[in-house]
């Protein structure tokens, strides 16, 4: 049998960064956090917070923290008591989603969300690693224990200034052109400019640039003039129109989009898949 009062405590640490902020959320002493850690510790046979600063989890004390968050979202579903602690639920979402069409879907579920932003192709990732209850991700394959519903896809296009493209690309684009251009990409994961360029060229190309973490910065970026960059149809229609940006090539890249959520959960999270469903089908291409 698990200490929850302990899983309470772990969990404060891991979203608070210190055992301080954790006692102060819980009204106890941090003696008293401590020392619910180190018997937890002790009973699990090894560390579950890396001190910090700030205090992390572990891998095992993520999934510990996972497990807690399960357990009362499946309890707020059987009884509803007012008093009880807000469910949380830990949710993977890739950084294009999470600024265009879902947060309204949030808005579905009474519940604390703890959104973990990862690259769609890696979101997946953190439901087998049992760290999140649900997840946007590209990829279809069913984590074990998990459904997998399609949603559509998410079109990107490559779009650049005029004035970039006139500099960077004066006899069109090709390959040499597009590896000497500077891009603007995501992160590390990102692969969506690498991607369209070999759809494009037939060839996979080497390309450098600009990295940008953060949606609406990324497309600021490009709309700046700074690099040419995949950015989502419904954030470069508005520049597309008044001319501020233009397209490399029509050909677009269409990126997958699947809601995965943990079996156990699901009736628990059934409102929230509906309204997921219902704006995927009014945002998302087939």
């Amino acid at each position: 049998m698990l200490d929850y009062p302990a899983l309470t405590a772990l969990s404060e640490i891991i979203r608070r960064g210190s055992f301080e902020a954790a006692a102060a959320a819980l009204g106890v002493t941090p003696s008293a956090i401590s020392q619910r850690i180190k018997g937890l510790e002790e009973r699990m046979g090894e560390v579950l917070i890396h001190r910090g600063p700030p205090a992390q989890g572990t891998p095992r004390g993520m999934r510990l923290m996972q497990h807690l968050d399960q357990v009362r979202l499946l309890e707020c579903n059987l009884d509803g008591t007012a008093d009880a602690p807000p469910a949380i639920l830990r949710i993977a979402v890739n950084a294009d989603s999470l600024a265009t069409w879902f947060p309204p879907a949030m808005t579905a579920l009474d519940a604390i969300f703890d959104l973990v932003v990862d690259d769609q192709d890696h979101a997946r990732d953190w439901l087998g690693k049992g760290e999140v209850s649900a997840a946007i991700s590209s990829d279809p394959a069913a984590v074990p224990g998990s459904d997998v519903l399609p949603l559509g896809h998410m079109r990107y296009h490559a779009c650049a200034t005029p004035e970039f493209i006139h500099r960077h690309f004066p006899q069109g684009i090709d390959a040499p052109a597009l590896e000497a251009a500077p891009a603007v990409i995501f992160n590390s994961k990102d692969a969506a400019q690498s991607r369209w360029a070999a759809m494009l060229t037939g060839r996979r190309l080497h390309l450098h640039g600009h990295r940008v973490p953060a949606s609406e910065p990324f497309a600021r970026v490009v709309e700046l003039g700074l690099g040419w960059g995949m950015v989502p149809e419904v954030m470069a229609n508005p520049a597309l129109a008044a001319g501020r940006l233009a397209l490399l090539d029509p050909l677009p890249l269409d990126v997958p989009l699947c809601w995965h959520v943990q079996r156990a959960l699901r009736p628990t999270l059934a409102p929230l898949t509906d309204a997921i469903r219902k704006r995927a089908a009014a945002e998302l291409r087939p």
